[in-house]
């Protein structure tokens, strides 16, 4: 062996060289683009053919639904005479000044114009209720606060200035939603179980108070509601009640106890086996003969029941899905460490299978959030149903998107949100089982 070679003597770096950047190719809107849209013929084809058909096409909606609308009219052909006087013959724009004139009736229903405080309370009841429970943390209610009596600054700005009214900046709502904030904050720090307790049972009860009415506020019957108030109070309260109960329906249909397995497997497969319309028609016209003579059972009450024991079935579904995909082992650890059965299931089972069941739970969410336009069949005006009225008129006779556009845009709006909590909410509990 040579001598050179001999001893073996480390290297060591005497001189520090600044790290050099990454080349442009491999990181930012570049790379972004190179990975997604670019990175082969093919996709490369596909991404400008889309590219194309949205150059094609957004514009024109662009040109009739905003730049050649008209918000402030009476009439559909009066909007139809101030498009073609402002941007001649042949012109075609959007007319949403049924959406300005009709705002209130979309929104409330039939409720009394002076009473509309109500509701929008209670919109702020519900917003207040669900931020601490759903992201456990109150800054978000901060924001929605801040949003919420920005726009009630923002529209009675717009009414000072269409209406030459000064608005209600400083009405029952905002009033109220200053306290509510408030007492979120009071009760948004103290144990878990009293929190729970505030937002999901004291709460909605003063909500479904302040709506109905009674004792020191004016009643106001099932028939005046409608709009969109109607959707959010049977959506919300088929959503809320829909979960505890497919819970339960899950386990019983596990169960070891042949008679309570049987109930639940039956009225599982019963329900699914009907389409939700049968049972709306049921609870608007059979269910009073199965009721003792004299007995008026509120028709709201009996869609929300229906609607609830509908959606409880499919979540049984989707919950036993998960109670399904964990392992044995996990059943076996619950017995091992001496838990008892509901010990059990509130502690090791059921917080794995319902973040398992996610993505299915929003799921039929948001199908039930979309399936309560159905009781337009049954005479209930949800926006949906009030969109024929609204055409009988002689002065909107022959309009369509518009009002369809503006229900479509609100279901959206809703469902959209749902879908990003739940990816948000999968993100969450990604990250803590790394931790």
């Amino acid at each position: 062996m040579s001598g050179t070679h001999a001893h073996t003597v480390p290297y060591v770096a005497e001189t520090h060289y600044p790290a050099e950047p990454a080349p442009v190719s491999t990181t930012g809107p570049i790379a972004w683009l190179r990975e997604n849209l670019f990175s082969s013929w093919l996709n490369a084809a596909i991404t400008l053919i889309c590219l194309a058909f949205i150059l094609w096409i957004v514009p024109g909606i662009l040109d009739w639904a905003v730049f050649k609308s008209v918000w402030h009219a009476k009439s559909l052909s009066e909007c139809r005479e101030i498009i073609v006087q402002t941007y001649g013959e042949g012109t075609t724009g959007a007319c949403w000044a049924v959406i300005h004139e009709r705002l209130g009736q979309l929104l409330y229903g039939f409720y009394p114009v002076d009473q509309r405080w109500r509701p929008d309370v209670t919109l702020l009841l519900l917003i207040t209720a669900m931020i601490p429970l759903l992201f456990q943390t109150m800054r978000p209610l901060v924001v929605v606060m801040a949003a919420l009596i920005g726009v009630k600054i923002l529209i009675a700005a717009y009414l000072a200035v269409t209406e030459n009214t000064l608005g209600s900046l400083f009405g029952p709502t905002t009033i109220v939603a200053i306290v509510i904030g408030g007492l979120a904050y009071f009760f948004g720090d103290t144990h878990h179980r009293t929190r729970w307790l505030v937002f999901t049972i004291v709460f909605p009860i003063l909500a479904y108070f302040l709506l109905w009415g009674g004792i020191i506020l004016e009643p106001i019957p099932s028939s005046r509601f409608g709009g969109f108030l109607l959707t959010m109070v049977i959506g919300v309260t088929g959503i809320a009640g829909s979960l505890p109960l497919g819970i339960l329906l899950a386990l019983g249909r596990q169960s070891k106890l042949p008679i309570l397995r049987l109930i639940c497997v039956t009225f599982i497969e019963f329900i699914r086996g009907v389409p939700l319309i049968t049972l709306l028609f049921v609870a608007s016209t059979l269910l009073n003969y199965f009721l003792p003579p004299g007995t008026n059972f509120d028709l709201i009450l009996r869609v929300l029941i229906m609607v609830t024991l509908f959606a409880s079935a499919y979540m049984a579904e989707v919950i036993r899905g998960g109670l399904a995909a964990l392992p044995k082992g996990q059943y076996e650890a619950s017995d091992t460490l001496g838990l008892t059965y509901w010990q059990g299931m509130r502690l090791i089972i059921l917080p794995q299978a319902l973040k398992i069941s996610i993505p299915g739970i929003v799921n039929t969410f948001i199908g039930l959030f979309k399936d309560t336009t159905l009781v337009a069949v049954i005479g209930l005006l949800d926006p949906l149903g009030l969109t024929n009225p609204i055409r009988s008129d002689a002065n909107w006779n022959g309009i369509v998107w518009e009002l369809y556009g503006f229900i479509a845009f609100l279901f959206f709006v809703c469902c959209w949100g749902m879908s990003r909590y739940s990816m948000y909410l999968e993100t969450r509990l990604r990250a803590a089982d790394r931790r």
